[in-house]
């Protein structure tokens, strides 16, 4: 029997064919899309995405509206980062909103203010600015009923 075959095969029973276009063990970011800034290229302008973007590179300008921002060890970004969550791995000379959460990995540095309702800052992680705790505010509005 070979390191890669197929015992159904061998048996003689019939292959097993998937009906379902969807594999069971998807992650939960899949079918979000990805953007890479790689390590030799340089962005100059802003980004604007729905999905996650990595930053291994540079980027000089302000990313906003993705779901995700990585910026890797080595990475700098000259300008804000908008976003729903950000993992700070590399440099950031900008400020940083973000709705979810800011993660400061230990060789992360931010010059700039963190706007953010949860931060997480490990051991080494810099910050040279404010860090500002808010919650985003919904507006409720009651329907509007007349009384007799």
């Amino acid at each position: 029997m070979a390191i890669f075959s197929n015992n159904a095969r061998e048996s003689g029973d019939p292959v097993p064919t998937r009906t379902d276009p969807q594999p069971h063990n998807r992650r939960r970011g899949d079918g979000i899309p990805l953007s890479i800034v790689a390590k030799d290229m340089t962005i100059v302008g802003d980004m604007e995405t729905e999905g996650v973007v990595k930053v291994e590179g540079k980027v000089r300008g302000t990313i906003r509206g993705a779901s995700q921002v990585i910026i890797s060890p080595g990475a700098v970004i000259d300008g804000d980062v908008h976003t729903r969550e950000a993992i700070v791995a590399g440099e950031v000379h900008g400020a940083i909103r973000a709705t979810d959460r800011v993660e400061l990995q230990a060789t992360g540095s931010v010059a700039g203010d963190i706007t953010t309702p949860r931060i997480a800052v490990l051991e080494g992680g810099r910050i040279s600015g404010a860090v500002k705790m808010e919650v985003e505010t919904q507006t409720i509005t009651a329907p509007y009923v007349q009384l007799a």
